[in-house]
């Protein structure tokens, strides 16, 4: 390339990674793990058109920073999904990028070391692996989607994605979800606004043409059909939380209004919980309950759990951690989880068994 005083002034380097095809064909997606992933995507897609009866439960840690830990706990949420699975279905969050106000840990993706060493192309790698482990386990993941290049990587390993408040604004990943090949939930903005997250809806299942890279790394034009599966998560703002029965009724006018689906999804922590771990639960079980009383247009909840509760801060020696507590947001532990979710199946089945015959 000509050499100019005019470009580049603030790059340091540029590394190169393997395509997405050469990082598929590496770790390549096995017969039991295709499996899950399009059988949990349909199940999913059955939630949102109402054609399945089960409330979808998304949990699971902020996010990912050790792959034994996490495949500990996709182990003990598939065992619990096995007795639940008849009213609620159950996906596991497996969150690898974490978008940041200003500055800090990115995910492991960005930072699999944990101590600012940056190797993408590890964390790219070790992030594959981990989401094909647990689909062969037999466990459905969701994820957050945040650069637009990821999807390329691991898309076909999952079967629920999310744009995050910060990002559902964004052009760019309204186009990028319109390609998705999976149900992409929308949260609201970091404002408490459902607004955007309604326009968001309205742009991905769209057709849209956009600059990307293809399975080559080559940068190309991507031409999308739109995706029809979009829908709201309300997980609360600066406005205060939006979990309520009223601002979910608000919610669901705006969306009739807007000719988008109406099913809509409860993030149980962030601003709803004004970011508490402990007040998960209250969160929880008030919208579990306004679903058993008869608002099918709830269709589930997501709450930020792992192996053990709270948080812990990240000091670049990942040795020194406790195991299975979050260096990101404080979830709660796996004993208050799976004490939730077999309230939950009780509650659901209670109210099954009230409803009048046909």
């Amino acid at each position: 390339m000509q050499e100019s005083k005019a470009r580049d002034v603030n790059v340091v380097s540029t590394v190169q990674l393997k395509s997405p095809v050469d990082l598929v064909n590496s770790l390549p997606i096995t017969q039991p793990a295709e499996t899950t992933v399009l059988e949990g995507r349909e199940a999913i897609r059955g939630v949102l058109r109402g054609e399945d009866p089960r409330m979808m439960m998304v949990v699971g840690p902020c996010s990912i920073h050790d792959e034994k830990a996490a495949l500990e706990y996709a182990e003990r949420l598939l065992a619990l999904s096995q007795d639940v699975n008849d009213r609620l279905l159950l996906v596991m969050r497996v969150y690898f990028e974490k978008p940041r106000t200003t500055v800090g840990w990115k995910g492991l993706i960005y930072d699999p070391h944990l101590n600012d060493t940056l190797e993408i192309a590890t964390g790219l790698q070790r992030a594959r692996r981990l989401m094909r482990d647990i689909a062969e386990m037999g466990m459905c993941a969701g994820t957050e989607f945040l650069d637009p290049i990821i999807p390329q990587y691991l898309a076909d390993l999952v079967s629920w994605a999310t744009i995050g408040a910060r990002t559902t604004e964004s052009q760019t990943h309204r186009q990028m979800a319109s390609g998705l090949s999976m149900p992409v939930g929308f949260k609201n903005g970091t404002d408490g606004s459902a607004q955007v997250a309604v326009d968001a809806m309205i742009a991905a299942k769209s057709s849209q043409s956009f600059l990307g890279i293809d399975h080559f790394g080559q940068t190309s034009v991507v031409n999308t059909r739109g995706n029809p599966d979009g829908h709201l998560v309300l997980r609360g703002g600066r406005s205060g939380a939006n979990y309520g029965a009223e601002a979910i009724a608000d919610a669901q006018k705006l969306l009739s209004s807007s000719d988008v689906r109406s099913q809509l999804l409860v993030d149980c922590s962030h601003g709803n919980s004004n970011k508490d771990h402990t007040q998960q639960s209250i969160v929880f079980k008030d919208v579990v309950e306004q679903r058993v009383n008869g608002d099918d247009n709830i269709i589930g909840c997501m709450m930020e759990s792992n192996l053990n509760p709270g948080a812990q801060k990240l000091n670049g020696d990942a040795e020194s951690l406790e195991y299975g507590v979050s260096i990101t947001d404080a979830c709660i532990g796996w004993g208050e989880t799976e004490s939730l979710i077999r309230w939950a199946h009780a509650e659901v089945g209670a109210a099954k068994a009230e409803a009048p015959a046909d």
